[in-house]
This record gives C-alpha cells, structure tokens and sequence, in this order.
C-alpha cells in the first residue's frame, strides 16, 4: 500500500533495540534510505528469532506518543518527573527482573525491589516504579521528586530580596548612597542569592529533562516487553 507506515532508519535501530533487549538477541539493523515496513521489519527480526508479535510491539511503543505525568511545579520550578504506561497483562517474573536490570541500568542505582500482591515494586529513594494491576489490565508508574529544591529556592529568593531591600533602603538615603563601604555587603548578597536561585532554575530543568527522557525509555521498553504474549518459558515461571 502507498501509505503503509514506514520507519526510518534511526526509528529501525530503537525498534530492533527494544526488541532484543526485551528477548536477549542479538540483530545487525540493514539499513534502507527509504525505511522500512511494519512487514520488513518482521522479516529481519525472523533472521535472528524474534517473533512477529515482538517486533510489532516495539514498533508500536516507537509509534505511541504517550503523555507524561504533569509536572509538579513550586514558584515556577520543575520539582518531579513522571510517567504512567498502560500494559495488556503482568509481567512474568522473568520479564520483571528484565525491567529490573533495565531500570538499574537506566538510573544507575540499585534500588529495592519488592512485591505487594500483584504490585511489584522498585524504589530509590523518590525514585520509584510500580508495576501494578488496574481495571483494563495492569500499568508501569513511574515517578519521582527532586529532594532539596524548596530549601535551594527558598534561600536564593531570600538571599536575592534582602540585598535588594538594603540597596533600595540605603540607596534612599542621601548621606550614604553609593558608597562602596555601604552598598557591597547588599550588593554581594543581592548578586549571590540571584545566583542561587539561577543556578537552581538550571540545574532543576536539566534534571527534570534528564529523568523525563529516562522514563521515556523505561516505558518504551515495558511496552515492547509485555506488548506481546509472554513466552511458553516464560509463562512457567
């Protein structure tokens, strides 16, 4: 069909990586500058055992634009990242320690893992994933906190306003305005509190950038692992 979907190359190379991460092979992507078809991926996969139904899934989690989790924000500043992935089924216990590794490796941490019921769980301080049951079938939750902005922002926006009061009360009086013996101790703690609270905008984007895209690629590889049936193998476990 003229209109069959097709994947270029870098979307070939995320969709082979989910696949194989997600069934321990091994795949040379062939690479084709006019893409290739949901049909010609399946075949390639099949040169090295990948399933059809494997293949189909990690195509369709490259396809989905899922929303993320709203950002939790305090006076303009991104505090938390978060992401919830809905799944067709649970995981198998293979399939969990294989999101296990996955998450361990993508946030470099050991973290705890856990089971309550049908929720798995793994937590790294505010870092946490939930793996859990819902009413349409199961979902990956996703989410965590940036501990210590509050009290970096609170200090940098104190910092900034009193030094700015002291150079406006002091700048008001005739007898002592622009002397540098009066106006440098203000002016040093408008500057370093405006530097706080700048530095700490930056540093809380970046990181609530870096975790975003990090949870991207968890959520990514949840789908592709549980977007088909688990395995024969897998299923016993």
């Amino acid at each position: 069909m003229a209109d069959e979907r097709t994947y270029r190359e870098d979307e070939v190379s995320k969709i082979f990586e989910l696949a194989t991460s997600a069934e321990g092979a091994s795949l040379p992507v062939r690479a084709d500058p006019n893409g290739l078809t949901l049909a010609e991926l399946q075949e390639v996969g099949a040169e090295v055992g990948l399933s059809p139904e494997r293949v189909a899934a990690a195509a369709a989690a490259i396809d989905s634009r899922l929303p993320a989790v709203s950002r939790q924000t305090w006076l303009g500043f991104s505090v938390s990242a978060g992401r919830v992935v809905d799944l067709p089924r649970a995981a198998t216990d293979r399939e969990w320690q294989v999101l296990l590794a996955e998450l361990r490796e993508t946030f470099h941490a050991q973290g705890r893992a856990d089971s309550h019921g049908d929720t798995r769980t793994w937590t790294n301080g505010n870092l946490h994933a939930f793996l859990e049951p819902t009413q349409a079938g199961h979902r990956l939750r996703l989410g965590t906190k940036k501990g210590g902005s509050k009290e970096w922002t609170i200090a940098g926006a104190a910092g900034l306003a009193l030094g700015l009061l002291l150079l406006v009360t002091r700048g008001l009086d005739a007898a002592t305005f622009g002397t540098f013996k009066e106006m440098f101790i203000p002016a040093v703690m408008a500057l370093g509190g405006g530097g706080v609270l700048g530095g700490n905008f930056l540093r809380l984007r970046s990181w609530a950038d870096r975790r975003q895209r990090q949870m991207e690629h968890i959520a990514a590889r949840a789908q592709a692992l549980l977007g088909a049936p688990a395995s024969e193998s897998d299923s016993e476990t």
